[in-house]
């Protein structure tokens, strides 16, 4: 009775985050530098006429920024909780694999040796710098012995110092480059359009599809690499097939919309005091909550500074600071 009760809860909370999604993607569509009233962008998405300049502003602005932030928060979230699942440390995020570093210093060479210019052309350059980093960062902690959550803390932060100084250097020595990659470093869900994300779209099914199904493996190994292994799991099985999720998610979120931190560092904390310790719950709700923050972050950037805005990336990292303190300091509390 209490387990049913439980579930009916937990799902209740899932229809509330789905609805705070649904908010968050009507506000978006809302406010911004010039805001519009509900009518004029209903118009707009069902094609009804009504005034040309607004209708552009929803079609060809909002509503592409939105999709994105839609996805690639989601993608963020999911992978924030697989990376904290598989490593077992509760701050690892999207950089720990050196994952936004391999996809950075993509575009800085995109940049300067192929001459690519555009959001829409960094796309592929950083998915497979994005997927090469991670891939590295595996072989490197694997050793003899295989990957442990320490070794692969340890192989992603060496890598991303590696990958960092490599930037810095080919920055230092180009300041046209700095200029064209200090616009996509920041976090940004301007300049990209729909299609970018239908390209990137499969890519993203498998990701979300492969971290939904490691819920119960997740939670296995959370109880130790050994105990895990006593109750069936293949455990290097399991760690390959959320570090190719991983790079599915991670990589194409940070094409998308540049290498944005806390989304996945903060989201999977946030799952957690909605529904416990089950990694099964926690990535599914890591979905709506990683896609709300994001679209919210961006909605929000639009109406600090009007006409100017606020890049996505900062305004996440300005509201998923004081929101990790707050957390960390509240479990110290809790643990005393």
């Amino acid at each position: 009775m209490l387990t049913s009760t439980r579930r009916a809860s937990k799902a209740l909370g899932l229809v509330a985050l789905c609805v705070l999604v649904l908010v968050s993607v009507v506000l978006s569509l809302l406010l911004g530098s010039r805001s519009i009233d509900l009518s004029s962008v209903v118009d707009a998405v069902l094609g009804r006429g009504g005034d040309a300049v607004e209708g552009m502003v929803v079609l060809d602005l909002r509503v592409p920024r939105t999709v994105l932030g839609l996805v690639a928060g989601a993608a963020l979230g999911l992978a924030g909780t697989l990376m904290q699942g598989l490593t077992r440390n509760p701050l690892a995020d999207p950089g720990l694999l050196g994952v936004n570093s391999g996809a950075s210093l993509a575009v800085v060479v995109a940049i300067s040796v192929f001459g690519v210019t555009t959001p829409t052309g960094y796309v592929w350059f950083a998915f497979v710098g994005a997927a090469l980093a991670a891939v590295l960062v595996y072989i490197v902690a694997s050793g003899r012995t295989g990957p442990s959550p320490l070794s692969l803390t340890l192989a992603g932060a060496a890598t991303t110092a590696v990958l960092t100084s490599l930037i810095t250097l080919v920055l230092l020595r180009d300041l046209d480059t700095l200029g064209q990659y200090r616009f996509w470093s920041v976090g940004s869900l301007v300049g990209r359009d729909l299609g970018t994300a239908a390209t990137l779209a499969p890519f993203l099914a498998v990701g979300a599809a492969t971290a939904l199904l490691l819920g119960r493996s997740l939670n296995s190994l959370a109880l130790g690499d050994d105990l895990a292994r006593g109750l069936g799991q293949r455990v290097g099985i399991v760690r390959i097939t959320a570090g190719i999720a991983i790079i599915l998610l991670c990589g194409s979120a940070t094409s998308l919309a540049g290498p944005l931190v806390f989304v996945g560092l903060v989201v999977p904390h946030i799952a957690r005091r909605f529904v416990g310790s089950d990694y099964r719950w926690i990535l599914v709700y890591s979905i709506p909550l990683g896609a709300v923050l994001l679209v919210l972050a961006d909605t929000v950037g639009r109406l600090i500074a009007p006409p100017s805005e606020l890049e996505a990336g900062i305004v996440v990292a300005i509201l998923g600071a004081p929101v990790l303190i707050a957390l960390v300091l509240r479990d110290r509390a809790v643990t005393r």
